[in-house]
């Protein structure tokens, strides 16, 4: 995983094989993403490498990200469930997001059509910071994967470390370990994550 901020750029994440190649979903947007970038600098945000892409934080608060999909990139407010969304720029950044909210790119130009809604969205992310302004944690409420509950029925400990975790983390967790097709695939899973999940940390820490 890449933990350099400017390698990034010219690079990628190193978060797959694609890493330093044409193929590397970072390198297709790499031209919004620098726009992206010099903005974010020109504020009193402070540029860190976090999970393999550029995160932008304030006081050690993480504030914003940037991140690269295969049909698009975009700038993820990690409290953006609090912005004002009157432009209505902001989506959930999955399914089962409870705070994130992203603003999506597919092409240059539309950077340039939103840059003043976008520097509004980006000034009030950082008041909302300065103010120590917190999200309302939900509670995680989903059925458990047979596969998850078996492991919990072996090991009891790593029963309790989970639900020890935020509901975040654990959905986190859960989301991934559901969507292998295969019962073998999501066994593997969870069995590659147990020592994170003990340490009490999340799939992304």
């Amino acid at each position: 995983m890449n933990k350099n901020v400017d390698t990034y750029f010219t690079k990628g994440c190193g978060r797959c094989s694609l890493y330093d190649t044409p193929a590397c979903k970072v390198l297709k947007w790499q031209a919004i993403l620098k726009k992206i970038r010099e903005l974010l600098v020109s504020t009193q945000l402070k540029e860190e490498s976090k999970w393999g892409s550029p995160c932008y934080t304030l006081n050690g608060g993480n504030v914003v990200m940037i991140q690269s999909f295969k049909g698009y990139c975009a700038l993820m407010f990690f409290k953006g469930s609090l912005l004002k969304n009157e432009n209505g720029l902001l989506v959930k950044a999955g399914e089962n997001s409870n705070s994130a909210r992203q603003i999506r790119f597919t092409d240059p130009s539309e950077l340039t059509k939103i840059l003043p809604a976008l520097k509004a969205y980006i000034k009030e992310a950082i008041h909302i910071e300065n103010q120590g302004v917190k999200v309302e944690k939900t509670q995680s409420t989903f059925e458990l994967i047979p596969e998850l509950k078996e492991a919990f029925k072996k090991n009891p400990s790593l029963k309790k470390a989970f639900e020890s975790l935020t509901p975040g983390r654990q959905r986190g967790y859960h989301i991934f370990f559901s969507q292998a097709k295969q019962s073998s695939t999501r066994v593997s899973r969870i069995e590659k994550y147990i020592s994170k999940i003990l340490s009490g940390k999340g799939m992304m820490d």
